[in-house]
């Protein structure tokens, strides 16, 4: 029949479709967090081959704990990416978790008594803060739909045992959390 001409405007709303836009941001997106994920993976392995080329003699036990506490830190970090790639978001409790470690790390490797009072009481108050984050973050009500690992600890830990996921797909998974 008879149609309306497509004015200039038209073509021009077409080109800068936003969800076009938005769904190609977010893909550069996800490949950035991808190239962080490989180069994470990279550091954890390069890391883990110096924790064995440290276990030969002569012994460094406190460089040894010191690079194994980094090295949870960084998985810690590959599973907040992870996460942000399943979820496109990022994890409160396991961003307040890296940063307990983290802290932790620091008090560890450089000693208690080595470290100035001030920054006892500083880190103690920081951990104090994070804990209480951690807390108050399981009585917040979700503002989305997605996985959550804390739930799912959670309902692991009151059945006691793991449940059997090894027929299940990943969408029944997915649904079921």
């Amino acid at each position: 029949m008879n149609q309306p001409l497509k004015s200039p405007l038209h073509y021009w709303y077409e080109f800068f479709n936003r969800s076009a836009i938005v769904r190609s941001l977010e893909t550069i997106q996800d490949l950035i967090v991808i190239s962080l994920c490989v180069g994470l993976f990279c550091v954890m392995a390069i890391q883990l081959r110096g924790i064995f080329f440290m276990l030969l003699p002569p012994l460094n036990f406190h460089q040894i704990a010191a690079d194994i506490l980094f090295l949870l830190i960084l998985v810690e970090l590959f599973r907040l990416l992870i996460i942000y790639l399943q979820e496109q978001r990022v994890s409160i409790g396991v961003m307040v978790e890296v940063s307990i470690v983290s802290v932790l790390r620091e008090v560890i490797v450089r000693g208690v008594l080595e470290v100035p009072w001030n920054q006892i009481l500083a880190a103690c108050a920081f951990l104090l803060v994070l804990a209480a984050l951690l807390v108050v973050r399981v009585w917040i009500p979700p503002t989305f739909k997605g996985i959550d690992p804390e739930k799912q600890y959670a309902k692991t830990y009151h059945n006691g045992s793991m449940p059997d996921r090894s027929k299940q797909s990943h969408k029944e998974i997915r649904l079921s959390e």
